[in-house]
Order: structure tokens, then sequence, then C-alpha cells
């Protein structure tokens, strides 16, 4: 008892608190900006944390990255531009309610699903985080390449259109996600002798080009305003997100429980939960004709599941040290240089100072309440602004995000090149989506295979010899044959019976 109030005092005092509003503001100025990520928001921050306390430190670490990743949806919703990679699974579905008046609605919505979805985090984090990283431990490289193998099948899957323009657009991903340093051989692949291209092609800058630069180049070819979100003067923030919440209640559920579990899962992060919620909630929709024409079913799952996937990631990270995802990644770092070695000897040793994290987390997602109704009421200078003046401003962030992961120009002519091609492959209705996600997951799936087929000799059956390995095999052979299965089932359900009359005597 003495330890948990000692963690309480150590988070609700003037500086940590202070803290905390600061870093939230910080996080939603940079998730805002299409091309800056949470990750880079909380890079950003760790030559200040050196001069703070250890509780103050992770407390302006937590409340960037929550804050940064629901301010990602703002220039989604208004522009089409998602700020951060989580946002881009349900970009689609946001920008079409902006466009029927109710981009506050639905912001409104996120930011209480988000809320929702971390608070749940939290608490798995709190008391079943043992429980969850010793599942995500017994994963292996069989279980990585299923899991691999169904994020990019859900992105055909949930794509709108063409199906076959789907698979298109995630081979484009998977043969950027080719370039650099061949595992095996150590070989260089498609880098053309371009020494930035060893490590491979960084996915933000592909992102920023297939998301914002295309949309800007969208705009100046169209030559009109006509993609302008109308302006509602009466349009309340939180007016629909109580009936959401309540009409949706199972899905907030599932997208916080995805969520947490993926982001448990080293590697992972929030992009992919985002990503497999959206998918599994349109799958089990009852109104799946109305996901990519705005519906706000698909906005409570992801949401949901991109909030609670950030606290999942600490899972692992706290009580293995293994991260999961980039932000940890970091934080693992920060947590050596304060004296907090993560490992299980942390809850043993850390006293107060576990209690402290764990308190943290809750203060850091309730404060994204109030500091997000006042970013969404504030949010209309992305309407009142006029797009040509708005264009020229995000293209210059677009290019200081893109440059500012390595530093290296080769970066932002990256951006540009598969800005000019998604230009052209937006022009004929081939989604961005999948190829993001095949540019994300390529790698993990090619080394996950690889290292498998070391592991096995070259016997495939070995990838259905583990027990998780071959539900999640199943599970991925079955939505390849879903679509036939369903097309068989309509076919035999539309054929009429054959009717034998009776012969008259």
């Amino acid at each position: 008892m003495d330890s948990f109030l000692q963690g309480l005092a150590m988070v609700f005092n003037v500086q940590t608190m202070l803290v905390i509003v600061a870093a939230a503001i910080f996080g939603l100025f940079v998730g805002a900006i299409p091309g800056l990520t949470a990750t880079m928001a909380v890079a950003l921050l760790v030559p200040i944390t050196f001069y703070m306390d250890a509780t103050p430190a992770i407390a302006a670490i937590v409340a960037t990255s929550a804050m940064a990743i629901f301010a990602g949806d703002i220039p989604g919703t208004y522009l089409n531009i998602p700020g951060t990679p989580a946002s881009a699974a349900y970009v689609g579905e946001s920008y079409r309610l902006a466009q029927k008046g109710r981009a506050r609605e639905t912001l409104g919505t996120n930011l209480v699903c988000s809320v929702i979805g971390g608070l749940f985090g939290t608490l798995v984090l709190v008391f079943v985080s043992p429980s969850l990283a010793e599942m995500a431990l017994n994963f292996s490289s069989f279980e990585y390449f299923w899991l691999a193998l169904l994020g990019l099948s859900s992105s055909i899957f949930i794509a709108i259109g063409s199906r076959v323009k789907a698979f298109l657009s995630l081979t484009v991903g998977l043969l950027l996600s080719t370039v650099g340093l061949d595992m095996m051989s150590g070989a260089p692949r498609f880098t053309f002798g371009v020494p930035d291209l060893m490590a491979g092609i960084n996915f933000i800058p592909v992102m920023i080009g297939m998301f914002a630069l295309n949309e800007i180049m969208m705009f100046y070819g169209s030559r009109a305003e006509a993609r302008s979100v109308p302006v509602m003067a009466k349009d309340s923030v939180f007016a629909g997100a109580p009936k959401h919440v309540k009409t949706y209640w199972r899905n907030v559920l599932r997208g916080s429980s995805l969520g947490t579990l993926i982001g448990a899962l080293p590697g992972a992060g929030a992009d992919i939960a985002a990503w497999i919620a959206y998918a599994l909630g349109k799958s089990r929709s009852k109104e799946k004709e109305k996901y990519g024409n705005g519906h706000i079913e698909g906005i409570v799952d992801a949401s949901s599941a991109n909030n609670s996937g950030i606290s999942g990631a600490w899972v692992p990270a706290l009580v293995f040290g293994i991260p999961g995802d980039t932000i940890t990644a970091i934080v693992i770092g920060v947590l050596y240089m304060k004296g907090m070695n993560p490992g299980p000897t942390i809850f043993m040793n850390g006293g107060g100072q576990v209690y402290a994290l764990f308190t943290v987390f809750f203060v850091a997602n309730l404060i994204m309440l109030p500091i997000g109704y006042l970013a969404i009421r504030a949010s209309k200078v992305f309407i009142l602004t006029p797009r040509k003046l708005l264009m020229p401003v995000i293209l210059s962030f677009c290019i200081v995000g893109a440059f500012a992961i390595n530093n290296s120009i080769t970066d932002i002519w990256i951006m540009l090149i598969i800005g000019m091609v998604a230009f052209v492959l937006a022009r004929n209705d081939f989604p961005m989506a999948p190829a993001i996600l095949g540019l994300v997951l390529g790698g993990t799936l090619e080394n996950s295979f690889m290292s498998s087929m070391l592991k096995s000799n070259g016997d495939l059956l070995a990838f259905f010899e583990r027990p998780i390995s071959a539900a999640l095999g199943a599970l991925v052979i079955l939505i390849w044959l879903l679509p036939s299965l369903i097309r068989l089932v309509r076919r035999l359900r539309s054929s009429p019976p054959s009717s034998h009359k009776p012969r008259s005597s």
C-alpha cells in the first residue's frame, strides 16, 4: 500500500502534471502534421528527458504517443491525409463522413473510442501483463509468418473496389520491401548503387508519398475546390459519441482486446492492430455494404485498437525488455538511462515507480478528452483555410518528415517518386492501403519464412506442427477460400429446385 501511495505522489504533483499536459499538446501538434509520426515525436523528446526524473520522463513519452496517434485522424478526416500510419486503415471512412458534414461527430467518436481503448489496454497492462507477455514470447518465426500473411490477406479483402487491383497494389508494396540487403546471402537487391538503399526503404517516406503527396497532386490536378469538407456550425463533438459507443459496444470491446493482443506481439504495433481490427470489424458487420462510403462502425473498431495497441506494446517491453513497437524500443533506452531496467525484476524492485508508471497511463489517456476536444473545436482551420494556401504548407511538412527519418535526401526522392506513381494508380482506382501494408509486412514475411525453412530443413509441414501456427495457418487459408465458398453457397441458393411433374394417367 505504501508503494501504491508513493506512486500516486510521484504522478499527482505540479511538475509531472505540467509535463503530461505539455507532452500531450506536443503530441497533438506532431500527430496532426502529415508525415510526422508518433515515433518521431517520441524520438524528439528523448534529449529533453535527460533533464527529467524517471516519472516525468516516462509520462512525457506516454502522453505524447497516445495523443499523436489520435491527432493523426484530424488531417485524415478533413484532408484525406492520415497524420500517422495508424490512421491510414480508416482514413477513407473518416473523410467520407466529413464530406457528409459529420467531421466533428466522427472525430468525437474517434476520441472517445481512443480513450476507451487506451484505458482498456492499460488495465490489461496492469493486471495480466505477465501472462500476455509469456504468450507473445512463445511466438516463433512460424507464427509470425502466418500473422504477416493474415495482415496482407486482410488488406486485400478490406480494400474498396476491385480485389484484383488491391492485389496488384499489394505486390507493389511487397516489391518495395525487397529493396536492400538479402537476409541469407547479404547481397544487395535493387539498390542501383545507392548506399542509402542498403538498409531498405523506410515506409514513412512511402506513406507520405502515397497519401499526402498524392492528395496534393490530385488537388492541383483537379483545379477545383470540389473536395472540400462542408462546414456545419452546429456540428457537436460529443453529441453522437455516446450513441455510437452504445450501439457498437461489442466493436469497442473487440477492437480494444484485439489491439492489446496484437500490441503485445513484438514488432506488431498500433498500425497493424488498426488494420486487422478494421478488417475483422468489416467481416463481422451486418452492414458490410456501408463500408467505404463513410461508416462509423469501422472507425469504432480501428480507433479502439490503435490506442489499446500502444498500451499492449509496453507489456513485452516491461516484462521481458523486448520492444513491442518502435516507440517502446526508444522507451527501453530511456528506462535503462533512468535506472529502471526492464525485465521481471522491475515489478519486484521497482517499488512505487511501477505504480507511478501505471498511473501515468491512466492520466495520459484521460487527459486526451479535454485536450482532444479543444483540438477538434480548433480544427476548423483545415476547412476555413483555402486549399491553395494549405497544400504548400503540407508539402513543406511532408518534405521535412521524409528527410527527418534518416536525415537523407534519398528519402525525399523516394517520397517524390512514390507520390507520382501513386497519383497514376489512384487515377485508375487502385487502392493505396495494400501497398503500404505490403511494404510494412513484406520484410517480416520474408524473414519469418526463411528462418522457418532453415529451422525445418525445408519441410513445409513444419508450418502446421505448432498449435498456434496451425490455427493461424488454417485461418489464413479459410480467408483465401472464403470468396469461393460464398459464391458457391449463393449459386446453390439461387439455382431453382428441379420440379418433377407427376404423370397424368
